[in-house]
Order: C-alpha cells, then structure tokens, then sequence
C-alpha cells in the first residue's frame, strides 16, 4: 500500500474552494488530464482513465459540512481519496489531497504522483480564482 499527499494554501474562502472541488461538472478543469468524471446516480461515477485506457467504476461523495471530497474505485478496491479544505483566516484557505493505493500495480510511482497532485492543486486553484472574477458583485 502507498500513500502521498500534498497541501496548497489557496487565497480564498473555504466555501468557494469546496464549492469548485465539489462540482462534478467541472472535476476536468483541476483533476489530471488523463483522468475524465462521468456522473451516474450519485454517489456512482465512472472514471476513465486515457494512460490505462480504461473505465474504472468509482464512488464520489462531497460532504459540504466538513468540506470534505471522498472517493474511490467501487469494485476493484485499488484506490481511494480524499480533499479537505479548511479555512486558515483572513480568507485564505489549505487545500490537502490523499491518496491511498491499495493495489501497487495501480500506483505510478512518488514522482507522478506528487507531479500529478501539485498540477492539480495549481489547476485547482486557477478555477477558483477564474470563477471569483466571473462572479459578480
């Protein structure tokens, strides 16, 4: 089993960075590039992933009163995760990631995974700060 995770403090309120986490629709703009969320009845999703060329059946769970993002693969058991979000004052917010592989043939190493979750953060953060000065008011 392997685990990694990686934090970024975000210059915005928790709610607005769990809100853009959370929203399934635009899981593509931060999530890495070879990985595509297809929602089904919730909390089901499939994942697809283009390096494996495959579909993965996977469990997605958002709890806004924890600010908190859960997941999963549902049948294989190969890997799970979570994102928290917590607020840190003065509107700034810390972003945290784990991954866990349960299935070391699922794992692609520290170096991609750090890469692929630091590229994520930053993907993450870009989206909170674009849909900020799309909001109005």
């Amino acid at each position: 089993m392997s685990e990694y995770e990686r934090s970024r403090t975000m210059p915005a309120l928790p709610e607005k960075v769990f809100d853009q986490a959370a929203d399934v629709d635009q899981l593509e703009d931060w999530l890495p590039n070879a990985l595509h969320v297809h929602a089904e009845v919730p909390p089901a999703v499939t994942v697809h992933d283009d390096l494996a060329e495959r579909d993965m059946s996977a469990l997605l769970k958002a709890r806004p009163e924890q600010m908190r993002i859960e997941w999963g693969t549902r049948d294989e058991g190969s890997y799970a995760g979570w994102l928290q979000v917590a607020g840190i004052g003065s509107g700034t917010s810390e972003v945290t990631v784990h991954l866990s592989f349960f299935d070391d043939r699922h794992d692609p190493g520290e170096s991609s995974v750090h890469e692929a979750l630091d590229s994520s953060l930053r993907r993450l953060e870009e989206q909170v700060r674009l849909r900020a000065e799309n909001t109005p008011g």
